[in-house]
């Protein structure tokens, strides 16, 4: 993983452990060489994943739509900062160079982000893991809600699989590797199976 999309709030949220960990979030990128991707703005967690990064000699994209800038939310210390005009255009550069995704305690912003690249997941748009940090419990009822739409036939078993759910920064980390070692090897696989088939791999 070279960089990482990190979704989460502009609040900084009523405990402060919050902002504790959405700053150890960007230390840890940081310490690993990957380059965090975020919404560009200078408040809340949001603020707080991208000083963790800067502070620590990290690799910092900010992507942000005009009208947001022109409000002074803007950070003003990134490594790259660009500007979009609409929201649906910063969603989509965000994943797109981003090789994987992390999702911090949020709002309806953070929400309606997570369930758009859980969407694309299922329907093989996007194929990079996909991470949700559990600080302080925060998920812990809609992670109950997801069993209960496997429960009514909602969502498919295999599907709900695609949110990698740790409360450990380390931990989360490890899942996401593990889970890009796994696609190299199915890949490997299916390029053994298209060579004894002799079948033209689909584009």
């Amino acid at each position: 993983m070279k960089s990482i999309v990190v979704y989460c709030g502009s609040s900084s949220g009523k405990n402060p452990i919050y902002a504790q960990q959405a700053y150890a979030l960007g230390e840890a990128l940081a310490n690993r060489a990957i380059r965090v991707i975020y919404g560009g703005g200078n408040m809340g967690l949001m603020g707080k994943v991208a000083n963790g990064a800067i502070e620590n000699e990290g690799l910092v994209t900010g992507i942000i739509p005009n009208f947001l800038a022109k409000l002074e939310v803007a950070h003003n210390t990134l490594t790259e900062l660009h500007l979009v005009d609409t929201m649906h255009e910063r969603k989509a550069k965000m994943v797109s160079v981003s090789d994987a995704v992390i999702a911090l305690p949020g709002g309806y912003g953070t929400f309606d982000e997570l369930f758009e690249i859980l969407t694309w997941a299922q329907l093989k748009i996007f194929s990079g893991p996909i991470g949700l940090l559990n600080v302080n419990g925060y998920y812990d009822l809609l992670l109950l809600q997801l069993d209960k739409m496997v429960e009514e036939g909602f969502l498919h078993p295999s599907n709900k699989e695609l949110l990698l759910v740790d409360t450990d920064i380390a931990g989360l980390l490890s899942q996401m590797e593990a889970y890009i070692s796994k696609q190299g090897e199915n890949k490997n696989l299916d390029r053994t199976l298209y060579i004894e088939d002799g079948k033209q791999k689909p584009e």
